[in-house]
């Protein structure tokens, strides 16, 4: 996978929340969404 650039389109992908429910990115298309990715 190649490095994303400013103003490219986040690829979908699907990831399970603290909580235990599944989120998709595409649920959010057309809205802003911030990612926010930390280490355990």
């Amino acid at each position: 996978m190649s490095a994303l650039q400013v103003g490219d389109v986040a690829p979908d992908f699907t990831a399970v929340t603290d909580s235990g429910a599944t989120v998709s990115l595409g649920d959010y298309r057309g809205r802003r969404v911030v990612l926010y990715f930390y280490p355990k």
